[in-house]
């Protein structure tokens, strides 16, 4: 099952998330009751979040509090060394350096050019999802930006094949932060999960103690809440 997983994300593909966490014991209590998550010790002091046993998350600690709160979407390449310089050459940014994590792959963080931040992932050990677009799992990532033409432009130079190719099934878009949020949010990348019932979701988020930021509202890819756990992190719940 690894290999096919480690086959199916090709570069550019979204293929892991995690959420950078105050309290990782509160976001397990939180996300456990959301989404049927159960929850298993992984590198460092970070838990990976399960679905029917099969790695959908993680949730790690944060280790300095100026850090955000924050949900991050990786995206595969087999040499994130090869692509980090891509994205200098590009006009972005990388954030922090590749490094390895254990034996499970190499990470690195990454900025476009107006300043959103996203995941690199070279997989070993850790192809990736083991589950995905299906209830309770990453089903998309939405980037909020000021110019999509421009963000086509980046993000298509970078991942050609697995955006625009003629076999590509992204899970990847692209819109004005204007569309849903403040015209002063900085641009950003917001990772969705799928649910069964938008409505009942965002009920289930305020009765944990998150709060419903918009929404919820129809996108050509589906009904959609936009959120923030009870620790400040947003994210989205997508009902398809």
């Amino acid at each position: 099952m690894a290999e096919n997983r480690a086959s199916a994300y090709r570069e550019g593909v979204p293929c892991w998330v995690d959420a950078q966490l105050p309290d990782v014991a509160a976001g397990e209590r939180f996300y456990g009751e959301l989404f049927g998550w159960t929850f298993k010790e992984a590198y460092g002091p970070s838990v990976w979040a399960r679905l029917d046993g099969e790695p959908v998350a993680a949730l790690g600690r944060k280790t300095d509090g100026r850090m955000p709160t924050v949900w991050t979407v990786y995206f595969a390449t087999p040499d994130v060394e090869g692509l980090a310089d891509r994205i200098w050459a590009a006009g972005g940014q990388v954030v922090t350096a590749p490094m390895p994590v254990g034996d499970l792959g190499l990470a690195a963080l990454a900025a476009d050019p107006e300043g959103a931040v996203f995941g690199l992932w070279q997989p070993h050990k850790h192809p990736g999802f083991g589950r995905r677009r299906e209830r309770g799992t990453f089903v998309w990532a939405e980037l909020y930006t000021r110019d999509t033409e421009a963000a086509n432009t980046f993000y298509g130079d970078l991942f050609h094949d697995a955006l625009f190719g003629p076999d590509a099934d992204p899970d990847f878009g692209r819109a004005l932060v204007y569309d849903v949020f403040p015209a002063e949010m900085p641009p950003h990348f917001l990772v969705h999960f799928r649910v069964a019932d938008c409505v009942a979701a965002l009920g289930t988020v305020n009765r944990l103690g998150g709060r419903v930021q918009a929404g919820p509202f129809e996108t050509s890819y589906g009904t959609v809440g936009v959120v923030t756990d009870n620790q400040g992190a947003s994210f989205a719940v997508l009902e398809r």
